[in-house]
């Protein structure tokens, strides 16, 4: 009788033991779920900025950006060049508010609207001397870990110059971009600051270089 009364006694843990699992399982789903750190570019200017659209620079419209698929998405990427710098892997808890191509365009269209007007594709048309249009490619835009302990933000573009023609556009001049930025840290927040640093600077670099463009001899 003894064994039989301790027999059922183990049952019975064993299926409280059970049902706890059960329960526990059920409940699992209901637990809230990490939510994803969102990133952007900042504010951009928090007070009015001093600025001169009537300054000799020609205005400027701005096409949209163009980005292969794997850009085409609000996930933070990294490559890890010393282990395979071919595989592109996004960072499970932190995204941007925009896909790249937006970020980068409405960051270019802001600083570059510093000096110049700067219209949508819409806007130049019907003026008495077609503005050019920028077109861009965005070829690279990720967290380039060249070591575990190092790494930075790591931007490719590719930039036309293009004046309009009738119905069609005349190239006027093309040119490639590689900007890379020291990351601070080795996580989603170090690749993102790193990222907006490169941005920044490929927009100054670029905006020198459209100056130079416009205002060289005609038939160059």
């Amino acid at each position: 009788m003894k064994s039989i009364a301790v027999s059922a006694y183990l049952t019975g843990v064993r299926a409280s033991f059970c049902l706890i699992i059960v329960v526990l399982a059920a409940c699992a789903p209901l637990q809230p779920q990490p939510r994803s750190v969102v990133y952007d570019f900042g504010p951009g200017a928090t007070t009015n900025v001093a600025s001169d659209r009537l300054a000799p620079l020609p205005t400027l419209v701005l096409a949209d950006v163009e980005a292969p698929a794997a850009l085409d998405s609000t996930a933070v990427l990294y490559r890890l060049a010393y282990s395979d710098a071919q595989q592109l892997r996004p960072y499970t808890q932190a995204r941007w508010s925009m896909a790249p191509a937006q970020l980068v365009r409405q960051r270019l269209r802001e600083q570059l609207g510093l000096r110049r007007a700067v219209l949508q594709a819409a806007q130049g048309v019907g003026a008495a001397k077609p503005a050019m249009t920028l077109h861009l490619e965005l070829d690279e835009f990720s967290h380039w870990f060249e070591s575990a302990q190092s790494s930075s933000g790591l931007l490719r573009v590719r930039a036309t110059l293009a004046q309009p023609d009738g119905a069609v556009e005349r190239l006027v001049a093309q040119r490639s971009f590689v900007v890379q930025r020291p990351a601070t840290s080795q996580d989603a927040a170090g690749g993102v600051r790193a990222l907006t640093l490169a941005t920044d600077a490929l927009i100054e670099e670029m905006g020198q270089w459209l100056v130079q463009v416009e205002r060289a001899p005609i038939g160059r």
